[in-house]
């Protein structure tokens, strides 16, 4: 996604943090990744969970997306539990 400006949530920093992902890892999955889920009617800005790879890891990100200032707001990023998702990391496994 091409965003002019990436702000990052003091959740998302802090879980950044505790999970050992850095701000490269996480701008890399915004600039470089896939939107695997879509959230068009979340307000106040439509949001989406993205996946992308940092040194050889999957990492999702869950982002709200501001189109008329053209600002990402991470909210929170994770490596996916393969216990939890797809081997492709882009579905949530049935329960």
């Amino acid at each position: 996604m091409d965003f002019e400006r990436i702000v990052f949530s003091g959740h998302a920093v802090q879980r950044m943090f505790e999970r050992g992902l850095g701000k490269d890892d996480v701008v890399m999955v915004l600039r470089e990744g896939d939107v695997i889920q879509d959230y068009p009617d979340d307000t106040p800005y439509r949001s989406c969970v993205m996946l992308g790879w940092a040194r050889g890891h999957p990492v999702h990100v869950l982002a709200a997306l501001d189109d008329a200032s053209r600002t990402a707001v991470v909210v929170t990023a994770y490596e996916p539990d393969p216990a939890l998702w797809s081997k492709d990391f882009r579905t949530r496994r049935n329960p």
